[in-house]
């Protein structure tokens, strides 16, 4: 059986298992076909919970902050972003096609504190998304989040911050997707100062 075909019975044994409740979830497609014909349903699922961490090394990777950002700026609605630090860019947010009009800052003191802000937010259903900046992700806090996500029909996006902070990091976790994001060297274009990056998706 090739790995293609297993993969589709994999999903439709899953997808049986699970019911029809959570095989006729909305998505958010990339418009990507290497990368959409890989997730179940062809894209994000609007009410999930969802992992991103990037490779760099601040405190906040620039490069899984502008993913998020660019997930963020497809959904309609309001986008909470929960943070312990006040060490989001905002311009480079923009530039990522999400407006600032459109986001509600919620800065704590502590990362207890932003699990239950993005709990609230999740649970709330009137908000296009809901991010939270966090360093640890324990399953059981993963869990909550993913059943408050599902019953609102809200996304949620975790973005870890730096994996020396993450003692939890790479642990299992009830996400729906887990996306480890990075930046690659452009290919010099005849222009100085300009460089071009093809895609690569792993």
């Amino acid at each position: 059986m090739s790995r293609t075909a297993a993969m589709g019975a994999l999903r439709a044994r899953i997808e049986s298992i699970e019911g029809e409740r959570r095989t006729s979830r909305a998505t958010l497609p990339f418009g990507l076909r290497e990368v959409d014909t890989r997730l179940p349903g062809g894209g994000l699922v609007l009410g999930a919970l969802h992992e991103v961490a990037g490779d760099g090394n601040g405190a906040l990777d620039g490069a899984a902050a502008l993913f998020v950002a660019g997930i963020a700026a497809r959904l309609k609605g309001k986008a909470l972003w929960c943070m312990t630090r006040a060490d989001l860019f905002a311009p480079a947010i923009t530039q990522a096609g999400l407006d600032p009009d459109r986001i509600i800052y919620v800065e704590t003191g502590d990362e207890k504190s932003v699990l239950a802000c993005f709990e609230e937010g999740l649970r709330h259903g009137g908000l296009g998304c809901v991010v939270a900046e966090l360093a640890q992700l324990s399953m059981t806090a993963s869990r909550r989040l993913q059943i408050a996500a599902e019953a609102s029909g809200t996304m949620g996006l975790v973005l870890r911050r730096r994996q020396t902070e993450a003692t939890d990091f790479g642990q299992p976790t009830a996400a729906s997707t887990r996306w480890r994001v990075s930046v690659l060297p452009s290919r010099p274009l005849p222009v100085p100062g300009v460089g071009d990056i093809a895609g690569w998706w792993n």
